[in-house]
């Protein structure tokens, strides 16, 4: 897999979760927080949505961005605090339902793309110096 297509499966992430949120923001609010934080009245659909939008605009930076090996490397590496996140507002201090891990599946899935993604760009990288 070229990392461009990798790219593109990162960006895939980003738009499904993101279009989720930005779409069908009470949805998400059902699903991944549990009741007593379910209301807000209207301001929490707002911010779900406002979410998805950032999710949605990162998808389009991952996209269509050039990323070299270090931008696989230093994307990857500031996915990790996310899933203290997710472990911390899932199993400690509970306001995410089980569902809520879903974001933590996305991460993952983006962390895994990020190291084939860097694994290959290096490779290209490499070969590149040597045609040079």
């Amino acid at each position: 897999m070229t990392p461009q297509r990798i790219q593109y499966f990162i960006a895939l992430v980003f738009f499904i979760l993101g279009g989720w949120a930005a779409l069908f923001p009470q949805h998400v609010i059902d699903t991944v927080f549990l009741p007593e934080y379910r209301s807000g009245g209207r301001i929490l659909p707002f911010m779900m949505a406002c979410f998805g939008a950032q999710a949605l605009l990162a998808g389009l930076f991952a996209a269509f961005a050039r990323f070299t090996a270090t931008t696989f490397l230093v994307y990857g590496i500031a996915l990790l605090p996310f899933f203290g996140f997710n472990y911390y507002f899932t199993f400690h201090d509970p306001v995410f339902t089980r569902m809520g891990l879903i974001d933590a599946l996305g991460n993952i899935i983006m962390l895994a793309l990020c190291y084939a993604g860097w694994r290959q760009s290096k490779t290209a990288e490499q070969i590149e110096k040597q045609g040079n």
